[in-house]
C-alpha cells in the first residue's frame, strides 16, 4: 500500500496541511518544518501524488506533445529532446500520435479529457488549423516547426522553409548543375509547399537551367526510395533537392540500386541534418535545422503562455545553414 500524507504527518508530528505545503512548490513553510516533514517522508518512503496535487493547484503539469511524423526518424530526435526538456522543468509530456488524423477536433477532445495545461504541436506537415483548434478550445498552444506567418493565430517557432528552398537552389546552381529537380514530401504538406516555392523562386532567375519536380508519398525512407526508383526510369536530373533528410537517404538507396554513383552521377541535398545524415556510409550534404534551439524556445514559450495567457502570439524563425558532406560535387 502507498504511504499516505496522513502517515507522514503523524510520523513528523505535524498537520497534514504542513505536509501538503512542503511538497507544493512556492508554498510558505519554515525551513525547520520542511526538514521534519522531508525526514519523515524519507523514512516512510513517501512520494507525493502528482495527480492528487493537481486537484489543489488546478494544474496537472501535463503538456500534450502532438505530432503526425512518427514514421520519420528525425522526429524521434525531436521527441527525445522535447520529453527531456519538459521533464527537466517539472512538466510531464503526454505524447499524442496524429498520423492519418484529419479532424483536429478529435485531438482536442482527447487532450481535454486529460486536462492538459498546454499543448505543443510538433509538426512541419500539419496545417495551421490543428493548432488553432486548441487555441479556440482555450488550451495554450505552441506550434513547433510550423508554418511562418506575419500575423499568426498561435505562437509558431521554426524555420523559414521558403528561404531553405532558395538556399538549396543556390547551392546546386553554385556547383554548376544544369539539370535540377525538386523531390518533395507529400504535396499537401505546408513544409513541402514552402520549400518548393523558395526553390522555384530562386531557379526563376536562371531560365537556362532545366527544372523538374515530383512528390514522394510521405516523409519516409521507403517513400523517398520508391519515388527515386520511378524517376530513374526516365531522364534523371543531375541533382535533386529532396526537401528532407529521410527522403534523401531513401533516394540515395535507390540511386545505388541503379548502379549509379553519388555525387559523380547524381547529386543530392537534404534538409534537417538529422543524426543519420552524419553517418559515414551516408555522408549527406544537407541544410542544418537547429532543432535544439527550436525545442528550447518552444518549451520556454509554452511556460510563458501558462504564466501570461493574454500575450499576443508571434512567429519566431531560426536561421539554417548548409552542411557540406559528400553527396554534391565540389564547386
Amino acid at each position: 500500500m502507498a504511504v499516505t500524507l496522513k502517515e507522514v504527518a503523524a510520523r513528523a508530528g505535524v498537520s497534514r496541511s504542513a505536509v501538503s505545503r512542503t511538497f507544493t512548490p512556492g508554498a510558505s513553510i519554515s525551513a525547520k518544518m520542511r526538514e521534519r516533514v522531508e525526514q519523515a517522508a524519507d523514512e516512510l518512503g513517501y512520494h507525493p501524488n502528482a495527480l492528487a496535487s493537481s486537484l489543489t493547484t488546478g494544474r496537472t503539469k501535463l503538456i500534450g506533445l502532438v505530432s503526425n511524423n512518427f514514421r520519420n526518424p528525425f522526429f524521434l530526435e525531436v521527441f527525445d529532446l522535447f520529453t527531456k526538456g519538459l521533464q527537466e522543468i517539472g512538466l510531464r509530456p503526454l505524447l499524442v500520435n496524429l498520423t492519418d488524423e484529419t479532424d483536429p477536433q478529435n485531438s482536442v477532445r482527447m487532450l481535454r479529457q486529460y486536462s492538459v495545461d498546454g499543448v505543443i504541436v510538433a509538426s512541419s506537415t500539419l496545417p495551421p488549423g490543428f493548432s488553432r483548434a486548441f487555441r479556440d478550445a482555450g488550451v495554450p498552444v505552441v506550434h513547433s516547426f510550423g508554418r511562418f506567418s506575419t500575423e499568426p493565430h498561435v505562437d509558431v517557432i521554426g524555420i523559414d522553409n521558403i528561404e531553405c528552398g532558395r538556399m538549396a537552389a543556390r547551392e546546386l546552381i553554385g556547383r554548376g548543375y544544369q539539370s535540377i529537380a525538386f523531390m518533395g514530401g507529400p504535396e499537401s504538406a505546408t513544409s513541402t509547399q514552402d520549400r518548393l516555392e523558395g526553390f522555384k523562386c530562386e531557379l526563376s532567375r536562371h531560365p537556362d537551367i532545366e527544372f523538374s519536380l515530383s512528390y514522394a508519398a510521405d516523409y519516409t525512407f521507403e517513400a523517398g526510395r520508391t519515388e527515386m526508383h520511378r524517376l530513374l526510369q526516365n531522364d534523371k536530373a543531375e541533382a535533386y533537392f529532396c526537401g528532407d533528410d529521410v527522403l534523401s537517404i531513401g533516394a540515395l538507396s535507390a540511386i545505388s540500386d541503379a548502379g549509379l554513383s553519388v555525387p559523380d552521377d547524381v547529386g543530392v541535398i537534404g534538409l534537417n541534418d538529422m543524426e543519420m545524415a552524419r553517418w559515414e556510409n551516408i555522408d549527406l550534404t544537407t541544410i542544418h535545422q537547429p532543432i535544439d534551439g527550436i525545442i528550447d524556445a518552444s518549451i520556454n514559450k509554452v511556460v510563458s503562455i501558462l504564466d501570461d495567457p493574454d500575450q499576443a502570439p508571434e512567429s519566431r524563425l531560426f536561421p539554417c545553414h548548409v552542411v557540406e558532406r559528400g553527396t554534391l560535387r565540389s564547386n
